[in-house]
């Protein structure tokens, strides 16, 4: 049974696949949840948390742009840019503590991202939580 921790980890795959250029992933989506065996409340759940963000992509990369120090939103890896998207808009718009989001973002960074990534996701997200 797939948990909160596997649903969002198949958000951060369609939005690094949305970052890649495939911009009709919205219309494969419940595909691909279905693939990852996401089903029912996580996949109500995993499509509400993609929504979310790109209904509110602008203000997420805004806010992640603000807190990049010495980085160019551009040249982030699109891992990375997709964890920080999903975990910023969890942050910005979510009920959830921000620890608990920053956490979350930090285990998947080291699922997916390089060695340096989870200290570098838990540092911009922690200032998006801090200027909230």
């Amino acid at each position: 049974m797939a948990t909160r921790h596997h649903a969002r980890m198949a958000v951060v795959s369609l939005l690094y696949a949305y970052d890649l250029g495939n911009g009709n992933i919205a219309e494969h989506t419940a595909e691909i949840l279905e693939e990852k065996k996401i089903r029912n409340k996580q996949k109500d759940f995993a499509l509400g948390l993609y929504d979310g963000v790109m209904e509110n992509l602008a203000k997420i990369d805004e806010a992640i742009i603000k807190h990049l120090k010495d980085w160019d939103f551009e040249r982030l890896g699109s891992i990375e840019r997709a964890t920080l998207r999903l975990a910023g808009y969890e942050i910005l718009f979510g009920d959830l503590d921000s620890a608990v989001v920053i956490n979350e973002a930090v285990e998947i960074t080291k699922a997916f991202g390089t060695e340096q990534s989870p200290k570098f996701i838990n540092g911009v997200l922690d200032a998006i939580s801090k200027d909230k």
